[in-house]
């Protein structure tokens, strides 16, 4: 609990010394983008530098890999939300290199499951469901293909507006260099 009262003691302070007027902005993304990429540590300032980018000018969406796992999952309702209500125009799926995606183990990630306390009845009562665990963690061998996949996904989008450009790119997470996968069209 240390970590979380530092926080609150920083926020505190944060406030009341108004250090937040800097990044007020709207909720509509200035630039009417919205990016799609990994939640890794190395590009939550890295990526918005990178790309030029400044608080207010896109909408974000993060998960493990920047890969959708099923056309209806929040990722793409948080797209599709980004496009209707928030006034994107554009779509930027972005990965990188070196994820922790990229060949994970999901036996060992059960593995560790189990010695957090996760019972194996809570495990075979899933698999019973009708969810593979082992399958719903499975990560990707090429990032490449991953990004591929995902802008795929949210092309072919029933609800997704005709003229919306979806773009891949994959960033270094080391140099902050993008490289072109998919170049959307309008």
């Amino acid at each position: 609990m240390a970590l979380l009262d530092d926080i609150l003691q920083f926020n505190r302070k944060f406030v009341e010394e108004r250090r937040f007027e800097p990044y007020q902005t709207s909720k509509f993304p200035d630039k009417k983008m919205v990016i799609f990429t990994c939640m890794d540590t190395r590009l939550v300032e890295l990526l918005p530098k990178a790309m030029n980018l400044r608080n207010g000018d896109v909408k974000i969406v993060k998960n493990a890999g920047a890969t959708l796992t099923h056309p209806f999952d929040s990722t793409m309702r948080s797209i599709l939300v980004a496009i209707y209500e928030l006034g994107a125009e554009e779509v930027a799926v972005i990965g990188h290199h070196r994820c922790g995606m990229a060949g994970l183990n999901p036996e060992a990630t059960i593995g560790k499951m189990k010695e957090r306390g996760v019972a194996e009845e809570v495990l075979d009562t899933l698999e019973h469901s009708g969810l593979s665990v082992a399958q719903w963690l499975e990560g990707f061998q090429s990032v490449e293909e991953n990004v591929r996949n995902s802008v795929e996904t949210i092309r072919r989008h029933p609800l997704l507006p005709e003229g919306v450009p979806v773009h891949g790119l994959v960033i270094d997470p080391d140099t902050g260099k993008l490289d072109l996968v998919v170049r959307g069209q309008a």
